[in-house]
């Protein structure tokens, strides 16, 4: 047996609950990690609430958890490139609030000694869901992107992937998290009544494409506004929104390759010349899991929310 965080109906925070499950056992081609760290998404939240049943198939109880930072401790039939006492961080379909958690090797990468748990965990959602949104929305070096909630965990690495590509960002946050958007290279305006015009102050020679990662009511319309076009605004968090204004949503269980290698290589890539930021915004231990949704869901979120084991 192991510890895990789990719920057995859907609900608010109070649902999540540390209980004992089975020690998971990899299958092929995956590998069991003895997690010390784990990631903290919103689409951990809206799982838990029922409001992504349709997306996602799901038997009670599930375990959440999409990111894992740990040491390999056993390995499936098939794995070649990881061995037991490898470091590691991965993106496991569920399952990441444990003490023990399987990750497909397609969905894992070696951690570097330079790199902590902690910081390793803010990698896996965040990278891939950024290189997957820049390609899809189909941004090229030299043009101007407009991303809504651009300090949050996926922003901050979305931010610094596309500067690496040589894109222009201007990012909305609520007043306080200005100066970490600059530090990471972008254009802060905050977001609100009168933002169109805010934008096109920051960017007066246009906004090429938008992006939105934080759901909020009203920038969909906006974003197609001030990029001409509803093909050129993407939205990762608002579903329904995008169904109402013509909008791709693209949350990464739309049929799209995922990008985790690439992803992986981008983010490793930058921690390698020094530049990679993966900001903490609230670190907790497993046990306060409910907690930490708690903090999520109130929003203004500067970097990663974190569980340890």
């Amino acid at each position: 047996m192991t510890k895990a965080i789990s719920y057995s109906e859907f609900g608010g925070a109070d649902v999540l609950r540390l209980t004992d499950i089975d020690l998971p056992v990899p299958g092929p081609g995956q590998v069991r990690v003895a997690v010390r760290a784990a990631g903290v998404n919103p689409a951990d939240r809206r799982l838990r609430t029922g409001e992504l049943a349709g997306l996602f198939p799901f038997t009670f109880p599930i375990v959440p958890g999409f990111e894992v930072s740990g040491v390999v401790e056993a390995v499936g039939a098939g794995v070649s490139g990881f061995a037991p006492g490898d470091e590691v961080f991965g993106a496991p379909m569920g399952g990441g609030y444990a003490e023990h958690a399987v990750v497909d090797v397609a969905r894992l990468a070696h951690k570097p000694a330079t790199l902590g748990w902690e910081e390793a965990v803010a990698i896996p959602t965040a990278a891939e869901t950024s290189e997957r949104a820049l390609d899809v929305l189909g941004v090229r070096p030299g043009e101007t992107l407009l991303v809504h909630g651009a300090a949050g965990g996926v922003g901050t690495v979305l931010l610094q992937f596309a500067r690496a590509r040589g894109i222009t960002v201007v990012g909305t946050a609520s007043e306080p998290n200005h100066a970490h958007l600059r530090e990471l290279g972008a254009i802060p305006v905050t977001y609100g009544e009168g933002l169109a015009e805010r934008v096109r102050a920051a960017a007066p020679g246009g906004v090429d494409r938008a992006l939105d990662a934080a759901g909020r009511g009203g920038v969909l319309p906006l974003s197609i506004e001030l990029t001409g076009s509803a093909d050129r605004v993407l939205t990762i968090a608002d579903i329904e929104g995008a169904q109402e204004h013509g909008v791709r949503f693209n949350g990464g269980a739309e049929g799209v390759e995922p990008y985790h290698r690439s992803a992986y290589a981008a983010a490793l890539a930058l921690h390698e010349a020094g530049t990679l930021r993966l900001p903490l915004h609230r670190v907790f231990p497993l046990a306060e899991a409910a907690e930490a949704h708690r903090v999520s869901e109130a929003g203004h979120v500067r970097g990663k929310i974190v569980l340890t084991v």
